[in-house]
């Protein structure tokens, strides 16, 4: 194996999964399954919001040049949302108006309910000498010709509204990156099952199933009719996926059945190893179809920690998104001895001291097999190759992590 695509750094081994990665295709979703969903075109506006001035207040609608002038006002009518009055308000006239109901025309000014005082059909004010106007101008929201909506974005509950508002019933959304998940091993066995004295509870699949799906892909999970190279061949090759991603099988070994049976689909890799801990011996290939493979270590930890650094980016450019990931710092809570060769992502849980200031504590024991410590973690922090010990409230670089 080439030594150029060994012990690649982690921007750069992310670089040569992004490579070519792209919008895989477009669909049209009605508005309420369009959350979590990616914008595939930009969204225009059509029309103002509000496509009228809106009175802001529960009140009375007049003209500003007859207030403190006219000392009792006729009402005439009322305004209700949907239901706007008419007719052009006249000098000395008064319109009972509601919250978001059109104001009428002629009036520039609404004096809320609580500064007025009504004598059956008459109305007076006392608002002071220069009331506010209470009026939400046409268009205050959006105009008609404004990009509301970027593609790329991913649609969120406010944005929902906003496409709402716009009047829009569907959207066109980038398809969703179908992933197929192999997680391989004869010491596995599934959740409910009845292990050997030899044999684990596989738990990598579940965890990188919901990861996906959150992530805005489709997970499917692959089954080979037995721990082999042409089995697992033959369960990949059925796949009709954008994109394989395997569990375990990723070191070098008389076990390692994955990149042999990926090679007999023509695979081509691009990454061999990575400086990464944890998570060294993660791959990445195309297979002669063009489908993507990335092989994850079988330790939980380690197909988390890389599931963040690189399936999560790869996910977001092909569905079209920005494939940056959400970086922040905060401040050390405890002190850290230097750092070894490879950069570390160590799993920290994230608080805010007296001051205000994030701070992260990574937690002692970073043992890539610990489901227990992931489960408590709600940020990464990465400590560069090589790094000098770090004292606390040094600053460093954190990845948080979506916790419920």
């Amino acid at each position: 194996m080439s030594q150029a695509l060994k012990n690649l750094t982690v921007e750069e081994a992310r670089g040569r999964m992004l490579d070519g990665a792209a919008r895989l295709g477009v669909e049209t979703v009605a508005l309420p399954l369009a959350v979590g969903r990616v914008l595939a075109q930009d969204i225009v506006a059509d029309r103002c919001q509000p496509p009228f001035d809106a009175s802001a207040m529960d009140g009375w609608a007049i003209r500003r040049a007859d207030y403190g002038v006219v000392a009792a006002f006729a009402i005439v009518g009322e305004s209700a949302a949907g239901r706007a009055y008419p007719n052009a308000v006249q000098a000395g006239q008064a319109v009972r108006i509601f919250t978001g109901a059109p104001v009428p025309a002629g009036a520039d000014l609404v004096v809320i309910q609580e500064e007025a005082t009504r004598e059956r059909d008459q109305v007076a004010f006392a608002a002071g000498e220069s009331p506010k106007a209470n009026i939400r101008p046409a268009g205050g929201d959006f105009r008609a010709g404004d990009r509301l909506l970027e593609a790329g974005v991913r649609i969120d509950p406010w944005r929902l509204s906003l496409a709402a508002a716009a009047g829009l019933a569907e959207l066109p959304v980038a398809r969703r990156p179908r992933v197929a998940i192999l997680a391989t091993g004869d010491e596995l066995v599934p959740p409910g099952g009845a292990p050997a004295p030899d044999q684990i509870f596989e738990s990598g699949s579940f965890s990188l199933a919901a990861l996906i799906e959150a992530w805005g892909g489709q997970a499917i999970k692959l089954a080979p009719a037995a721990d082999s190279v042409e089995a697992i061949a033959a369960a990949v090759a059925d796949a009709a996926v954008d994109l394989v991603v395997t569990i375990g099988g990723a070191s070098v070994g008389d076990y390692d059945l994955v990149k042999p049976a990926m090679s007999r689909l023509g695979l081509s890799l691009r990454v061999q190893t990575i400086a990464v801990r944890p998570g060294k011996p993660t791959w990445f290939g195309h297979l002669d179809d063009g489908r993507r493979v990335l092989g994850l270590p079988g330790n939980p930890a380690s197909a988390l920690v890389c599931a963040e650094l690189f399936l999560r980016p790869l996910l977001a450019a092909l569905s079209g998104a920005d494939p940056a990931l959400p970086f922040g710092v905060a401040r050390l809570a405890a002190a850290l001895p230097a750092a070894g060769p490879r950069e570390h992502w160590m799993r920290a849980a994230r608080a805010i001291d007296a001051e205000g200031r994030v701070t992260v504590a990574p937690f002692p024991d970073q043992d890539s097999s610990l489901v227990g410590v992931f489960a408590r973690a709600d940020a990464l922090v990465m400590r560069p190759a090589g790094a000098p010990p770090a004292a606390a409230g040094d600053l460093v670089t954190t990845l948080p992590l979506a916790r419920a």
